[in-house]
């Protein structure tokens, strides 16, 4: 067990990391650029240390700096968060190549699903349905313009890399596909430092349900149940509700069902009621504050 850890990432999502680490007693390394340093995180963890100006592709995309700085500080371990380079299994094989524990799922596991392209194919090979859409080599404008058609409006460009509703862009003709293209490609290529990306037939009032799967090194793995994304701005999830509502109910009804199956009528009868003694029944009103009693 490491007792230090450096975590590449910023925010909240630091924040949450440091909270953690604290309450295991372990000693935290945050990373920030020259933007973030008055930021809450920075003055939460034990250690804090610049390692670029503002844009992420020279601050928070840095693998050398970001290992360079954990070895310097101390630190045992790094912790991706999510986002940036948590996906990027390059980076991960560094880290370990580095002498430190990675934080995160392994780099295999990061190539076969990390990548959007990569996890549909994975998951086609399965059979497992996966929506309509282009995920090829061929990455010129007038290739995707082209697949775009085939494929039929609306459609939606989406990074290959990365997540968070970065890189994605909704195109419902065709005279907007080469600026929406344009943009989404510049958003990953900062974001992700991977302008690739793919097309796919836009799905309209979807459903976003996700399974989390937990891991450790000695080959335990659990899942959470599912989870309820759907209510979503921006492609960013808002709330995830878990269980989903939709799970709650059923399992609801079936034990309603069960229940009323153990509570069968019983074929005793009933004593016979005194006809001095009347049933007593309460009557229920609405108050003056709108609450019955």
């Amino acid at each position: 067990m490491f007792d230090s850890l450096l975590i590449a990432n910023r925010g909240e999502i630091a924040r949450r990391i440091i909270r953690t680490a604290r309450r295991l007693g372990i000693r935290t390394v945050a990373v920030h650029s020259d933007a973030d340093a008055a930021l809450p995180f920075v003055r939460e963890a034990d250690v804090a240390v610049a390692i670029g100006p503002a844009p992420a592709r020279d601050s928070y995309l840095r693998h050398d700096r970001i290992i360079e700085t954990a070895l310097r500080s101390g630190a045992q371990a790094i912790h991706p968060g999510y986002g940036f380079l948590s996906e990027n299994a390059e980076f991960a094989e560094a880290v370990t190549a580095a002498g430190l524990v990675w934080v995160g799922a392994p780099p295999s596991a990061i190539r076969a699903m990390g990548l959007k392209d990569a996890a549909k194919r994975l998951m086609a090979a399965a059979g497992v349905p996966v929506t309509p859409g282009y995920m090829g080599d061929d990455q010129s404008p007038s290739r995707l313009a082209v697949e775009a058609d085939t494929i039929g409006y609306p459609v939606l460009i989406k990074a290959v890399a990365g997540g968070g509703g970065k890189g994605m862009r909704r195109v419902d003709e065709p005279a907007a596909f080469p600026g929406a293209l344009e943009s989404c490609r510049r958003e990953a290529a900062g974001a992700f430092g991977d302008d690739r990306v793919l097309i796919e037939k836009y799905i309209q009032s979807p459903r976003h349900i996700e399974v989390q799967v937990f891991g450790d090194t000695h080959g335990s793995v659990v899942h959470l149940f599912e989870r309820e994304c759907s209510l979503q701005r921006r492609h960013q999830k808002v709330v995830e509700e878990a269980p989903r509502p939709a799970s709650t109910r059923r399992r609801a009804g079936r034990s309603m069902r069960a229940r009323s199956v153990r509570r069968r009528p019983s074929t005793m009868s009933a004593p016979a009621r005194s006809s001095s003694s009347p049933t007593r029944r309460r009557a229920f009103a609405p108050t003056a504050s709108g609450s019955w009693r």
